[in-house]
């Protein structure tokens, strides 16, 4: 496992999931118990646990076990059951994949643009 690698991934994962999964959080448990720094925290420890754990252990047993410990991490950090939390983490991945799409959309719109407004 590579420090700098996992440092790349914390932060991206921070600025990019972070704010999908309080968005799902806020819509699914309210602005009460789904607050932004809690979001933050899961992202940062289920993506350090992840390393860990991938680093271990691996293949199928990997995924389940990380899978479980996600869950596990909405459930405290949101305050819900664990239904609400699969229910979370399937809206923050629906979110997700919306917000990559559109975004590269845009980003393709942009990139057949660009050489025509070039002089």
């Amino acid at each position: 496992m590579d420090l700098y690698t996992l440092a790349v991934q914390i932060v991206v994962g921070t600025i990019i999931l972070a704010p999908v999964l309080w968005l799902a959080g806020r819509a699914l448990v309210g602005k009460e118990k789904a607050k932004f720094l809690d979001a933050v925290w899961i992202i940062l420890l289920g993506t350090i646990i992840g390393a860990v754990v991938g680093s271990f252990v691996g293949g199928l047993v990997s995924a389940i076990l990380m899978f479980i410990i996600w869950l596990a991490l909405i459930k405290h950090f949101f305050d819900c059951g664990w239904l609400m939390a699969f229910a979370i983490a399937i809206i923050a991945v629906i979110l997700f994949v919306i917000i990559a799409i559109v975004l590269g959309l845009l980003l393709g719109i942009a990139f057949i643009l660009l050489p025509v407004a070039l002089p």
